[in-house]
């Protein structure tokens, strides 16, 4: 098939907790985006339980597929293919949709494509500013990852560093966690953050001649601290650990930048809602003289805008998914060697 401006991608995401649908046309042009997330009911055990999401996916999908469709004005018959997620991801969860995604595409009679999900979060920034130079310094920061890419032209990635423990998303989970701040950590410890001093304490950044992460010592740093000063304020604890995370974020995003000679940097996952880490990035590729791309809040989170835009692009590259293809919570970021 001939994949164009007019090509109209069907795009679902089922890898986590979020369940969503969107209709992207030409790679672009986002018709609709709906997701509905089933976090309330994994708030009581501290993080997602994968079951739960599942069973909540099969509930969900199809109702927010009908009403991503009904919001784009335009009937089935015009879709032109079904975008999903295959991976990474929660592997019951992932079922869900692909087995889905495979039964609209089969019922339709149109291509089915099997995306990376974090070949997706590198989409989010093209798709909100089409504008945007390649090449770019795409920092994908997530609960689940933490990894600097170069994005060479489309389909044409490599890993510039990521992190060697915890993710900063899981790190900001545990941390809101010790703290008493609740689930979801990376919001709790940002509302929690702004009544306090980032100044009061100076916790350790890591393998800062690097362009990999590391969180666990500073997880473990928070820690020690409160246990050795029972007394010290919680607002200070988390204000002071979120200033040395976005500090480590942005200077190997602008140091990385640097070495390839990037034309801009962009954020992405669902860190990139924080709103230090927001700052700290605009102020950085301002003073560096680079395009800065921040996503909207609704991109950062996980979306099925994103899969349908990949999708378009891997569709126009590669042609359809073969039917037989699988779920893998495993999956890796497509690469080339450098």
């Amino acid at each position: 098939m001939i994949v164009d401006a007019g090509t109209v991608v069907l795009g679902i995401e089922t890898s986590c907790d979020e369940t969503a649908a969107a209709v992207v046309m030409g790679g672009s042009d986002v018709l609709s985006s709906v997701i509905n997330t089933s976090i309330d009911q994994h708030v009581p055990f501290g993080g997602v339980v994968p079951e739960i999401a599942s069973r909540a996916h099969v509930e969900l999908l199809a109702p927010v597929v009908a009403q991503a469709i009904a919001e784009a004005g335009i009937a089935d018959t015009r879709i032109d293919a079904v975008a999903c997620t295959i991976g990474p991801g929660l592997i019951g969860a992932l079922l869900v949709g692909v087995a889905a995604a495979k039964a609209l595409a089969m019922v339709w009679d149109v291509p089915f494509i099997g995306v990376n999900h974090l070949e997706a979060h590198l989409y989010a920034g093209l798709l909100e500013d089409p504008t945007l130079e390649l090449p770019l310094v795409v920092l994908l920061v997530s609960g689940g990852h933490t990894m600097l890419v170069e994005m060479r032209a489309h389909g044409h990635y490599r890993l510039l560093g990521e992190t060697i423990d915890d993710a900063a998303g899981e790190a900001f989970d545990k941390v809101a966690r010790f703290l008493g701040l609740g689930y979801p950590g990376g919001p709790a410890i940002d509302r929690e953050a702004q009544y306090g001093d980032p100044s009061s304490v100076a916790f350790p950044r890591a393998i800062p001649d690097s362009l990999d992460f590391s969180f666990s010592g500073l997880k473990t740093s928070v820690m020690n601290h409160v246990r050795k000063h029972p007394d010290a304020v919680t607002a200070d604890i988390a204000a002071s650990f979120q200033m040395a995370v976005v500090d480590t974020l942005v200077a190997k995003a602008r140091r990385a930048a640097r070495e390839v000679g990037a034309k801009g940097l962009a954020l992405g996952g669902g860190v990139a809602a924080n709103s230090l880490l927001r700052e700290r990035w605009l102020a950085a590729c301002d003073a560096d003289g680079i395009r800065a791309f921040v996503p909207s809040r609704a991109m950062c989170t996980d979306n099925a805008a994103m899969i349908a835009a990949a999708g378009w692009h891997r569709l126009r590259s590669d042609g359809p998914t073969p039917l037989d293809c699988g779920a893998y919570p495993g999956l890796r970021l497509p690469l080339v060697q450098s």
